[in-house]
């Protein structure tokens, strides 16, 4: 053997040995060139995936938020028609006239006035307007008097010095117990239809 053909040899082999490493070079590129791009899929699915659930949570926060401030909206109409509704009541309380009022403040002044049996002194006020019709009230009570005026819609307040009581049996306070009680069957009875 000839050294040229020991060269050509060596050359062919190292050629070879070149394309050999070529390919497998092109194959590892090609390796990491598609776990490059199975990453970058993976990335951008997680990325779409965050961004739903981003957008998802920001829809649910709009809604609830808008619920919220829906319901709120709801309950200052309730609010302002209950209020409507009640200022209606006072003004009809207010302008109660004649027997209907006498019978009224009768019974308010009936239903305190066994809390001051043998009271010498027992005092009565009640609404100005009222006051006419309260001194004549007074005078089938013995030792109640009328006293002054307090701001009220009618009804009573009846005190004694000697045993140190005050009862509040006015129109408004009736109202106030009764409103206080039976205010959310009003507001259901008011509003059923918009639910």
């Amino acid at each position: 053997m000839s050294l040229e053909r020991v060269v050509e040899d060596i050359k062919e082999e190292a050629n070879a040995r070149a394309e050999e490493i070529r390919a497998e070079a092109e194959r590892e590129a090609e390796q990491v060139r598609e776990r490059a791009r199975e990453d970058a899929e993976q990335l951008r699915e997680e990325r779409l995936a965050e961004a739903e659930r981003t957008i998802e949570q920001e829809r649910e926060q709009q809604l609830s938020s808008a619920k919220l401030e829906a319901k709120q909206s709801r309950l200052e109409a309730r609010r302002d028609v209950l209020e409507s509704v009640r200022g209606d009541v006072e003004q009809r309380i207010a302008t109660l006239d004649g027997e209907e009022r006498e019978t009224l403040t009768r019974q308010l002044l009936d239903g305190v006035a066994g809390e001051f049996d043998g009271e010498d002194t027992v005092r009565v006020y009640g609404r100005e307007s009222d006051r006419d019709l309260l001194e004549s009230l007074l005078a089938e009570y013995d030792g109640f008097e009328y006293a002054g005026s307090v701001d009220c819609l009618g009804g009573v307040v009846v005190e004694s010095e000697a045993s140190r009581m005050r009862i509040t049996n006015t129109f408004d306070s009736v109202l106030e117990s009764i409103w206080d009680d039976n205010i959310g069957e009003m507001s259901d009875r008011l509003f059923e239809d918009n639910e």
